[in-house]
């Protein structure tokens, strides 16, 4: 394919990007960004070295080979915080200037959407980064001042197109670049870095005119990958002005979403990974086994009870309603870049393209470019964009009908050879067989006929598992004719069916909390502390019931203000019955043991008699 070809396939479907109200990043052009950059190397145990200063660093000085060791950590540097006294007289300008219908106003408080178990974690979130690497709040500040002065210098949005012909489909991936992630500062969200790069892909197939036609659509969500990041052309859920996918950015997090709203994102952290696997097994375990049936999976697959309380949450506010990037809207794309053939500044340079602040959960650490990873390895969404939306799975819709007919033949040639196999065993087992029976009432031969038997035996399993193989591979071979029977009659698959679990946004109804559930939530962790400390101090002879009754009044009022005191009651009244259960069983273990042994015995009996009688 052509650039000129690369060119024309990027424009005529690239995306249109919606943005929340009161957005301060936009995809901008990297070399005004680079310019802005100072670059620097941080190694271990050592300061930070500056390596070329602002003004000085261009696309091409950044790709430059360097040697500073193994361990070392490349980044560019985009502002400096701003003084206090910088700060207070952009506020005083940015309160007389800006317009009400610019100001973002964020919805009922994040907290109060969770359980009491993912507000401590997040307090203990927000007090680890007090010791973590972050990048300081008025950052954010002087990155929107600086990003203010570059549109001033030249007002362009911009995205790099890269197309991917893998497996017989043809990629078109669209990579933004903003110059700051803001999400914490701006959204109370979960980190601010310099520098973000962010993409969607749309994935086309050729017709037998060789006609390219969109299939599928795949938006970048965080660090997440995978069937749920992707939606069929034809599913309602995805919008389009004509040809253009539209995509609905996060507010500071730029992540991208197919609807308009409000995310609740919750993340979770690394130490604490083989507790989350923990609880979702006891989640699982207590579905199918003990929880009553309607409080079980719902229609659309989300759990009664929720044992996210080891994520700490955060709201992603795709809300749409702000400045329009693409086709038909406020602002248009300049002319893309191609990076198919991808430039040096792509593939060599491998480090960070903004604040390398050391934290260790690498949140608040920026990224590293489009092609890498931040430790440098390369990004599976550029290495292997089909297996990161989960579609190395499925061909083309083209090449389907031949897939299933040389699927088929191969499963019939199986089947001949499974057929010829099940044909020579059997014979050998009836040889067996028969030398087996010429065997008894030689008791000289017992040992020849144990191992005769048990040679029987394995070639009778071996017999079973091809007999059942050959079933299967029948089985195989119808619904693959009724499938391509399907194809032909032009039905398709569900629209959804590769999607396990669905982000959508939090709808009204779940959010409509009032002032008092938002200030609990706010409070909650602090009383429980309180309590606690207050307890340890007054009555640390009663400690113990204490803290089990401060916790029940604490889960009392939290199921109040969800409305989930009849679930909440369900369970406590299942949970304490299973503990009696245990408690009796326990106590009266042999009594228990008798009685069931009894039981057993005049059952038996009872059965045998009847039997008699017939």
């Amino acid at each position: 394919m052509t650039p000129e070809e690369e060119r024309l396939l990027l424009r005529r479907f690239e995306p249109v990007v919606k943005y929340t109200k009161g957005e301060q990043f936009f995809p901008i052009d990297i070399e005004q960004y680079i310019r802005a950059c100072s670059l620097w190397v941080q190694r271990p145990n050592r300061y930070p070295l500056r390596l070329l200063p602002e003004g000085e660093l261009t696309p091409e000085r950044l790709a430059e080979p360097r040697n500073h060791g193994f361990d070392a950590i490349y980044y560019l540097k985009f502002i400096e915080p701003l003084n206090v006294t910088e700060i207070a007289r952009h506020r005083i300008r940015e309160g007389l200037t800006r317009k009400s219908d610019q100001v973002f106003r964020a919805g009922p408080g994040r907290l109060a959407r969770v359980g009491y178990g993912s507000r401590f974690v997040d307090a203990l979130f927000s007090l680890s980064l007090l010791a973590r690497g972050r990048v300081p709040g008025d950052t954010a500040l002087a990155a929107s001042i600086a990003y203010l002065e570059m549109l001033k210098e030249n007002e362009k949005y911009c995205y790099y197109g890269r197309v991917v012909e893998q497996s017989d489909w043809i990629v078109l991936q669209y990579w933004f670049f903003y110059t700051y992630n803001n999400w914490r500062s701006g959204y109370v969200g979960a980190n601010d870095h310099e520098g973000d790069w962010e993409m969607i892909c749309i994935y086309l197939y050729r017709d037998d005119e060789e006609q390219a036609h969109p299939e599928w659509v795949a938006y970048a969500s965080h660090d997440f990958s995978g069937d749920d990041l992707r939606r069929r052309w034809d599913d309602e859920e995805l919008e389009k002005v004509g040809e253009h996918p539209v995509v609905y950015a996060g507010a500071g997090s730029h992540a991208s979403y197919f609807q308009e709203g409000e995310y609740l994102a919750e993340i979770e952290l690394p130490f604490l990974t083989p507790v989350i696997r923990f609880t979702r097994r006891l989640q699982v375990f207590w579905e199918k086994n003990i929880l009553p049936y309607d409080h079980r999976k719902s229609a659309d697959g989300e759990t009664g009870l929720i044992f996210s309380i080891f994520r700490v949450p955060f709201v992603d506010y795709a809300r749409g309603e702000g400045l329009g990037i693409g086709p038909q809207q406020e602002k248009v794309w300049s002319e893309p870049e191609i990076i198919s053939n991808p430039p040096a500044w792509v593939s060599q340079y491998r480090g960070l393209w903004g604040l390398f602040a050391q934290d260790p959960f690498a949140g608040e650490n920026a990224p590293a470019g489009p092609m890498y990873n931040r430790d440098g390895t390369v990004r599976q969404a550029w290495y292997d964009p089909l297996g990161w939306a989960g579609l190395d799975k499925v061909p083309p819709p083209q090449e389907r009908l031949s897939l299933i007919q040389a699927r088929r033949t191969e499963i019939k040639a199986d089947i001949s050879n499974i057929e010829a196999q099940i044909e020579e065993k059997s014979r050998e087992l009836h040889k067996m067989g028969i030398e087996l029976a010429s065997m008894r009432g030689f008791p000289h031969l017992r040992d020849a006929r144990d191992l005769q038997q048990a040679k029987i035996n394995a070639l009778s399993k071996e017999l079973d598992q091809l007999l059942k193989q050959s079933a299967m591979d029948e089985s195989s071979l119808e619904t693959l004719h009724l499938y391509a029977e399907r194809i032909k009659a032009g039905e398709r698959s569900p629209v959804r069916a590769h999607i396990r679990r669905a982000h959508h946004p939090t709808t009204s109804e779940s959010i409509r909390l009032n002032k008092l559930a938002e200030i609990w939530a706010a409070v909650s962790i602090g009383i429980m502390m309180f309590s606690f400390i207050l307890l340890a101090v007054f009555a640390r002879d009663f400690l113990i019931y204490g803290i089990a009754s401060v916790i029940s009044v604490i889960v009392f009022v939290e199921a109040s203000f969800r409305g989930q005191i009849t679930r909440f009651i369900s369970s406590i009244t299942v949970g304490l019955a299973v503990v009696s259960g245990l408690v009796i069983f326990v106590e009266f273990f042999w009594a228990i043991v008798v009685a069931a042994v009894l039981v057993s015995g005049g059952y038996i009996m009872w059965e045998n008699i009847r039997e008699l009688r017939r």
